[in-house]
């Protein structure tokens, strides 16, 4: 569920200055956004998804023809309203391995757009199907909307997935009622008010914390990996072997949750759902997840993942 969508436009260059007028090396422009993100990630594995949320109607055209690709797997389910999507703009210099990233604001929020979306999602959501609300939120004064949009889907069965920053994301986990959340370091540190170490034992601690509002916590480390935590046990996994460069870390949270989701619905126990959610962000670090098909590029990536207890 992308309630503030984006266009991802990434420009490779080999090596870049301030002041310099540098050849592309490869451009890419194409709808995005980190819910988008997860459903591109799970149709890379295999897994169907609906692509739901908001959409500019300026660039709708645009956005279902970029998607035409994908539709195997994911299928367009986007509320259009008026406005044109934002761009997010990712300028990644491969000579000297450092990115820079320009993110727009977003027009296409109101309490009318959410109220629209609210209409169009209550024909989707259903017991047990997984409703991921991912990426950047609208701001504060619409926090009774998106409570609202919420709990109707939690009323309807489903299982919700939020994964987001800010003050939203704060005030959402303190409602309860959720499935799994998947903040990153910073953003554990955001909704608990305090300093966390990056350290298993640290942020195991802090995820607990968290078991009354959510079931799974999975905690994105970057590098270090991942910790999940769950009422059964908890659960820390990090890529095993050799390093390999790293094309890019945009997207990596992304791959984890949907790594995640597709070890969920395998039926496999938690540790293995974390197993394979680290071999996807590791592939899209890597760029794989560009180049290779899914079943290969499993094999070729070694996680190790055992229990915190």
């Amino acid at each position: 569920m992308g309630i503030n969508p984006c266009w991802d436009i990434f420009c490779r260059v080999d090596g870049l200055e301030w002041d310099e007028h540098k050849q592309i090396s490869s451009e890419v422009f194409r709808p995005a956004g980190k819910a988008l993100n997860v459903s591109r990630a799970l149709g890379w594995m295999g897994v169907e998804s609906q692509a739901a949320g908001l959409w500019g109607r300026d660039d709708y055209t645009s956005m279902k023809k970029e998607l035409a690709g994908l539709r195997r797997y994911v299928k367009n389910r986007f509320t259009v309203v008026d406005g044109r999507t934002r761009h997010n703009i990712n300028i990644i210099d491969q000579k000297n391995k450092r990115e820079v990233h320009l993110r727009s604001m977003s027009g296409l929020t109101s309490g009318k757009a959410i109220k629209n979306l609210y209409r169009d999602l209550r024909k989707l959501v259903g017991r047990d199907r997984i409703c991921v609300f991912a990426g950047a939120m609208p701001d504060m004064s619409l926090l009774p909307e998106m409570l609202s949009l919420i709990k109707m889907c939690q009323q309807k069965g489903a299982k919700v997935v939020l994964d987001s920053s800010g003050p939203m994301l704060k005030a959402i986990v303190h409602e309860g009622g959720l499935w799994l959340i998947k903040p990153n370091v910073q953003e554990l540190k955001e909704m608990l008010g305090e300093e966390i170490a990056n350290k298993q034992e640290a942020l195991t601690k802090a995820g607990e914390r968290l078991l009354g509002r959510a079931e799974h916590i999975l905690i994105s480390r970057g590098e270090k990996g991942a910790v999940l935590v769950t009422a059964e046990g908890s659960y820390k996994g990090q890529y095993q072997g050799k390093s390999q460069p790293v094309q890019s870390t945009l997207g990596c949270g992304d791959y984890l949750l949907a790594g995640f989701l597709r070890g969920y619905l395998q039926k496999t126990e938690p540790a293995k759902a974390l197993e394979t959610a680290l071999k996807a962000a590791t592939a899209r670090a890597w760029g794989l997840s560009e180049t290779l098909l899914w079943p290969k590029a499993e094999r070729k990536i070694k996680s190790l993942v055992v229990s915190c207890e």
